[in-house]
């Protein structure tokens, strides 16, 4: 090589670019496991009546919207953002008496409903609608950002350490090559006819590679994502799982593969085959965990079934939902009269006599091997 030749260190240096290389071969069992994951979740949304669904559908959301942003360290409260869902999605709601939405958890929200409900192709104006919803204020921290309009600086860097120990771990094409990049995108997004898995990941590895905006590309990059896999749903269906929530369980792991994806010093052979396949393993995870999600609720409703007409007082409704809303399986070393007081905040004497009426309905029952001060229980729902 030449002392005057270029070093191409980025991925959008090599000659082959955007045509991606990948062996889609190495995928196939990720992608059954994932559609008949797929078609489980289809399966039991059939189970539930439109208000348990749409319930569900805005947890699931209220997971994405809190998650893509927690991935760039921004904190959204529960509350406002599934406050603000609720509005949009809630038919029984008064929000008129809402008192945690905001402006923001508001915008934050109608990117998901429009990535997840507006099945048109994705445009330009679309896709910067997305991002004023994110930066209607117009500032990243102390600085003054550009709003639905592309970065004009050709320094753009993704960079972390502390200050004189930063690390560079990528630089951005220059911004003439943007326009033409994103209409590709766009044309990928909206007329491949790839697998929508790996399609997904593809679209959201391209536009992280782009990174087109001043700031917000990861949480456009996942917009886009979510808008793939709506795909074929149909029209008011929302996804029963969330994978922000699964990419930010592995947030280390997402950097790190994006790094070693997009540095051509660590991807010589070009090929993003290992990033599909940690997407895909992402998305493996969220579809299981929305499974787990909606198991509990199935548990919940068959016990509410069979003891809703019991006499329980609000102390032990409130532990009952507490485990079945976590899964039995999580509420570790089952009830005791300690984790009852703990959650209730009442008396000894109080717990016992309401643990004592749970066993004697036949709510909860003890756990084998458990006696003395250590007896625990577990609930009825096996």
């Amino acid at each position: 090589m030449s002392s005057h030749e270029e070093v191409r260190k980025w991925i959008w240096q090599h000659e082959n670019y955007p045509i991606f290389s990948y062996d889609k071969g190495k995928l196939s069992t990720l992608i059954s496991e994932i559609e008949y994951l797929r078609g489980v979740l289809d399966g039991y949304s059939k189970l539930f009546n439109e208000d348990d669904i749409r319930k569900i559908e805005i947890d699931r959301l209220t997971d994405e919207a809190i998650n893509t942003s927690l991935i760039e360290g921004e904190v959204f409260k529960r509350d406002g953002v599934r406050t603000s869902l609720r509005k949009r999605l809630d038919k029984a709601f008064d929000a008129r008496s809402d008192s945690y939405a905001t402006a923001i958890t508001d915008s934050l929200v109608e990117i998901l409903i429009d990535c997840s409900l507006n099945k048109e192709p994705l445009t330009l104006q679309r896709l910067h609608g997305w991002h004023n919803c994110l930066f209607e204020h117009q500032y990243s921290k102390l600085y003054k950002i550009n709003v639905a309009t592309f970065r004009k600086n050709d320094d753009m860097e993704v960079i972390s350490g502390a200050i004189g120990h930063e690390r560079v771990h990528y630089l951005a094409p220059p911004a003439v090559k943007i326009d033409e990049d994103i209409k590709r995108l766009f044309a990928y997004c909206n007329d491949s006819d790839e697998n929508i898995y790996i399609k997904s990941a593809i679209a959201h590895l391209w536009f992280v590679i782009i990174h087109p905006y001043e700031d917000g590309n990861g949480r456009v990059a996942r917009a886009i994502t979510d808008y793939i896999l709506t795909q074929g749903t149909t029209f008011t269906q929302f996804k029963l799982y969330s994978i922000s929530t699964a990419i930010n369980s592995d947030r280390k792991v997402y950097y790190d593969i994006l790094d070693r994806t997009t540095n051509l010093l660590k991807n010589r052979e070009f090929d993003i085959t290992p990033w599909i396949e940690w997407h895909l393993n992402i998305l493996k995870s969220a579809m299981q965990s929305g499974l787990k999600n909606i198991e509990y609720l199935v548990q919940k409703t068959k016990f509410w079934d069979k003891y809703r007409e019991y006499a329980l007082n609000d102390r032990q409704i409130k532990v009952i939902n507490k485990i079945l809303d976590m899964g039995s399986e999580n509420f570790e070393g089952g009830i005791s009269t300690k984790k009852y007081i703990s959650l209730t905040k009442v008396s000894k004497a109080t717990a016992v006599r309401d643990i004592s009426h749970l066993v004697e309905l036949g709510c909860i029952q003890q756990i084998e091997g458990s006696s003395g001060r250590n007896i625990r229980y577990r609930l009825d729902i096996y």
